[in-house]
């Protein structure tokens, strides 16, 4: 199965899973549910529509369309080029989402690289909206032109690759909106409405059934909780809604599985219990706060299962423990088998990362371990994810040669992932803007910066300090870690 990222009508293919998982819009960037985050004051939507059975999708459909607009996104690019270019990262990892290039030796169309197209949803009438990170990811303009063909520059509030969500805003009031609905009352078998641009045909409403409930490990993003429909969704589709038969957002149309690069019958929603806590967050504080135990974990095999002296394969194995680390302090241990996490059972790795990140820093949570056959109780307090950083750039005023770079702290996870030897220390590159300084000296993503001008950088607070003193006419000097090997570089102001 190949896993393939859709920008306007073009297709990119790439690693094989299970079939072809394509995203489905344009696309961009942090974050989980931050305490006492709010949302733009609560407005009823004008004409409430009630239950009803299907196929009686008439007043749902007049009542939602109007909401769901087509969101065109373009990367102006400054210097070399004005396309968008290969992913660093991707060609250091592999990348998820196939080459993108394009598919090679695949006859089909290929997508312009200049930006793309996909849908949005109107969640509050001063304009703020929902869609795909992968919509608006690397364009620094946005257009939203709703079906009644008003047209509106949009703006980036915030973005979250780990669940491909990004919130948007636009300058209008009294806009048509979606109200959400609860995403877990959903049942597999309801009746569900999908709707968007496929294709760059507007409002196109299209219907059908969940046919499962908290897809996970598809590949897709990092946190992973899908609602699967076979409600027809395609390319342009990424980012629409999928509405209950109240009319109400349950879900935010993300990817398909596909063989040919179209609808095949099984397509994936971002569910609203995961989508409306980011969006606060975003709006809020503009990041989205994630738990964090500071523990690598994996699935249990019967094989390994039956090493531990445990009488089924449930669980989640924890194979390290991060130095300093809430886990730590907790007296988590490699080897221990976490069975439970306030209260609910843990069925697979997948279940405890999803109750963890969503749990509010500072929580003292209560957790059922199994050490060498003994059942233990162990309470921990849930720290805080560390979070992507971008240091400059933003501000015009503060532009210099590191304007561009987005940085996050580096952890020991990180660094076994990057092929660093040692304790963690510096900060990954997570993020190189296209045309910047930086850009055109060859940092790319995943080298991990461990000096600027002589002076070491241990932390992102080190990076911080170092890199907003940099002068605007002042060029950087960086020693780096690239792959487990040492080098400088020279970012030239």
């Amino acid at each position: 199965m190949k896993l393939m990222l859709y920008r306007n009508l073009g297709m990119i293919a790439g690693l094989l899973i299970l079939g072809s998982v394509a995203l489905l819009g344009a696309e961009y960037a942090t974050f989980s549910q931050a305490a006492g985050a709010t949302t733009p004051a609560a407005v009823t939507p004008a004409t409430p529509v009630a239950q009803m059975a299907a196929p009686g999708f008439t007043e749902v459909a007049r009542a939602v369309t109007p909401a769901v607009v087509n969101i065109t996104a373009a990367r102006v690019a400054r210097g070399r080029d004005s396309r968008i270019p290969r992913n660093p990262m991707e060609e250091f990892f592999g990348s998820p989402f196939g080459d993108p290039d394009g598919p090679r030796g695949h006859n089909g169309p290929q997508e312009p690289r200049g930006g793309g197209m996909g849908s949005g949803v109107i969640i509050s009438p001063d304009g703020y909206l929902i869609t795909n990170n992968h919509v608006v990811e690397g364009a620094n303009e946005l257009t939203v032109t709703l079906p009644d063909k008003r047209e509106f520059k949009g703006k980036i509030v915030g973005t979250d690759p780990k669940t491909d969500l990004a919130v948007v805003k636009v300058d209008a009031s009294g806009l048509p909106f979606v109200r959400w609905g609860d995403s877990s009352k959903l049942q597999v078998g309801e009746y569900v409405l999908a709707i968007g641009n496929p294709f760059g045909l507007n409002s196109t409403v299209t219907l059908g059934i969940v046919s499962a409930l908290g897809r996970g490990r598809m590949g897709i993003t990092q946190y992973e909780d899908f609602i699967q429909t076979d409600a027809a969704i395609n390319p342009g589709n990424s980012g629409g809604a999928l509405v209950n038969q109240a009319g109400e957002l349950v879900g935010i149309n993300t990817a398909i599985i596909s063989q040919t690069g179209g609808y095949q019958g099984v397509g994936f929603a971002v569910p609203a219990s995961m989508a409306r806590p980011v969006l606060e967050s975003l709006i809020a504080t503009g990041k989205v706060v994630r738990g964090y135990l500071g523990v690598a974990i994996q699935d249990l095999t019967p094989d390994l299962s039956k090493s531990f002296g445990l009488k089924q394969a449930q669980g989640a194995l924890v194979s390290s423990v991060a130095e300093d680390s809430p886990a730590e302090r907790a007296g988590i241990k490699p080897g221990d088998v976490i069975t439970a996490y306030q209260g609910k059972p843990v069925e697979d790795p997948a279940t405890l990362q999803r109750e963890v990140t969503r749990t509010p820093v500072g929580t003292k949570a209560a957790m059922k371990v199994i050490r060498d056959g003994r059942d233990m109780e162990l309470t921990v307090t849930v720290g805080e994810q560390a979070e992507r950083v971008k240091v400059a750039g933003a501000d015009p005023s503060m532009e210099n040669a590191l304007a561009g770079l987005d940085v996050q702290s580096l952890n020991q996870q990180m660094a076994r992932e990057l092929g660093i030897a040692g304790k963690a220390s510096g900060v990954v590159v997570v993020g190189v803007e296209l045309g910047s300084l930086a850009d055109r000296a060859g940092v790319a993503q995943g080298d991990v910066i461990r000096e600027i001008n002589r002076q070491p950088v241990k932390s992102v607070k080190d990076y911080e300090k170092v890199a907003s003193s940099l002068k605007k006419d002042e060029s950087a000097l960086l020693l780096i870690n690239r792959r487990g090997a040492s080098l400088f570089v020279t970012v030239k102001a």
